[in-house]
């Protein structure tokens, strides 16, 4: 069960960001009537992976709801570790 909230939780920040980025565009134009149709598409899959794990939660299918959490949370995780990774070995990019 712990497990569970922890993915859903770290789903949940991934969302965060990028609602936040969404907003952004927003405020300076880059999100347009040209790709409004993928930013939906985008928010809509965020929201399907949030609402559907808690409601297979909800149906007692704790193993389902887990592995539709980890369609967005093991990239966001491996992308973390890039980060991470970037951070502390300083690379030179040129």
């Amino acid at each position: 069960m712990t497990f569970f909230w922890i993915l859903w939780s770290f789903d949940a920040c991934i969302a965060l960001v990028v609602l936040y980025f969404f907003f952004i565009g927003l405020g300076d134009g880059s999100v347009s009537s040209f790709n409004s149709g993928l930013w939906a598409m985008i928010l809509a899959a965020l929201a399907a992976i949030l609402l559907g794990s808690l409601w297979l939660k909800g149906l007692e299918k704790l193993v389902l709801a887990k592995l539709l959490l980890a369609i967005l949370a093991v990239p966001g995780l491996l992308y973390l570790l890039f980060l991470l990774m970037v951070i502390i070995s300083k690379p030179r990019w040129n």
